[in-house]
Parts: C-alpha cells; sequence; structure tokens
C-alpha cells in the first residue's frame, strides 16, 4: 500500500531542538474536547523530522509531511517554514 505524493499527511509545529545534524525535534499541539468534562485540553506530541539544509532554528513554526522512514525515529521531513523565530 503506497501512498500518492499529494496525498500525504501534513502537521504543524514548533522546532524544540535543532541540535541534530539534518534532524530536528518538532512539538505539535492539537487541542482536544474532553470526552466526559467537555473542556478543552491540550494534547502534545514530539515528531523528529529531517530537515536536509539544517534552516531550522529553535522557535521556528514549520509544516512537516510524511515520508518513507528516514532511520529509527525519523518519519517525517521538514517542507516549509511557515513563521520564523524571533
Amino acid at each position: 500500500m503506497s501512498v500518492a505524493k499529494g496525498l500525504r499527511r501534513t502537521l504543524i509545529g514548533t522546532v524544540t531542538s535543532d541540535k541534530n545534524d539534518k534532524t530536528v525535534s518538532v512539538v505539535v499541539t492539537r487541542r482536544i474536547q474532553h470526552p466526559i468534562y467537555g473542556k478543552f485540553v491540550q494534547r502534545r506530541k514530539k515528531y523528529m523530522a529531517h530537515d536536509p539544509d539544517n534552516s531550522c532554528r529553535v522557535g521556528d513554526v514549520i509544516l512537516l509531511e510524511e515520508c518513507r522512514p528516514m532511520s529509527k525515529m525519523k518519519r517525517w521531513t521538514v517542507k516549509k517554514i511557515l513563521e520564523r523565530a524571533v
């Protein structure tokens, strides 16, 4: 089962670490409604993403795209930098 190029999943997240070569650590925050109480709560998940140009810095908001497994942890690649850190 293969995924067509245009149908890959995308996520928006914030870079938390750029210490590794060609790899960034990204936190994706999403808001969900609690099933019983109805309150909106934030859920966070950390992803490792491939950054071939080492262009991302800590605090940047980036668009991630699903890709083939690059290593044990990396299954996402940086598609675009949406907002630069100040």
